[in-house]
């Protein structure tokens, strides 16, 4: 496995010319300025790499999540999601000022909000967990969401990509969800394919990627299955670990990382 940069420019809220506060004295720019923190007002907002909707969609804020600004353009702003540190551009329409302190997490997969988005006790939404009661089975909650339509970029139960999937079942779960294939790979404790079991992680990796994606995410879901939202079958799906495998060896991932969280 090819070792991550000490300082990942996924989520160093820094360019060339205007960089946050914080970062002072560790990256170079040419102005620092402390952030804004807004937060997601919407059931889904994307997350652009640019400020232009036309472009590669990186990642999505659900409702509730905090999003720190640092400068806007036109009809968009650029700042960092602090749930999971992905940096880019959200439309600032789909973001109200401040961080209010959310109380509960959205439990369900069928409600106006998505699963995890996060609310306050004065909601209405049904099926809602407190802050600090998690799921404890990380399959179960992926079973809940078969059928979910693949769509990169995306990471909610209303559509979703493979890493996407599986950063949403372990927030279900109380873990840390990183966003990127290559990061997921690196989670807990490796274990040799002989060993693996249900809820263990999987992870192909594909360094040679044309786009920001660095491989394919999925859970264990059986001896011999897993889950994952797969483009191959357009959503969420229980596949054969043997033809999940074949098919990534021929498009040229390397072998399969396990790993297992404590």
């Amino acid at each position: 496995m090819t070792a991550r940069p000490a300082i990942d420019q996924r989520t160093l809220l820094a360019r060339p010319d205007l960089a946050d506060q914080a970062l002072e004295g560790v990256v170079r720019a040419s102005a620092f300025r402390t952030v804004r923190p807004m937060h997601g007002t919407v059931a889904v907002a994307d997350i652009h790499s640019e400020a232009d909707a036309g472009s590669e969609r990186i990642d999505q804020l659900l409702s509730g999540e905090a999003f720190d600004v640092l400068d806007q353009r036109g009809d968009y702003v650029w700042g960092r999601a602090r749930r999971d540190g992905t940096v880019g551009w959200i439309a600032v329409a789909s973001l109200g000022q401040g961080v209010p302190h959310p109380t509960h997490r959205i439990a369900s997969v069928t409600g106006t909000l998505p699963l995890n988005a996060l609310v306050t006790s004065d909601h209405t939404t049904a099926d809602l967990a407190p802050i600090g009661s998690f799921e404890t089975d990380p399959v179960a909650v992926a079973e809940r969401l078969l059928g979910v339509p693949h769509s990169l970029g995306a990471r909610s139960s209303v559509a979703t990509d493979c890493s996407g999937l599986v950063q949403q079942v372990l927030y279900a779960c109380g873990r840390a969800g990183p966003r990127h294939s290559d990061e997921q790979a690196e989670l807990g404790q490796p274990i040799e394919r002989a060993d693996i079991r249900r809820g263990d992680i999987v992870v192909w990796l594909n360094a040679n990627s044309v786009h920001s994606w660095t491989g394919h995410s999925a859970l264990v879901h059986g001896p011999d299955t897993v889950i994952h939202a797969t483009g191959h079958h357009g959503c969420v799906v229980i596949e054969s670990m043997a033809e999940a495998e074949a098919r990534y060896a021929a498009d040229g991932f390397a072998a399969p990382v396990f790993r297992r969280l404590p």
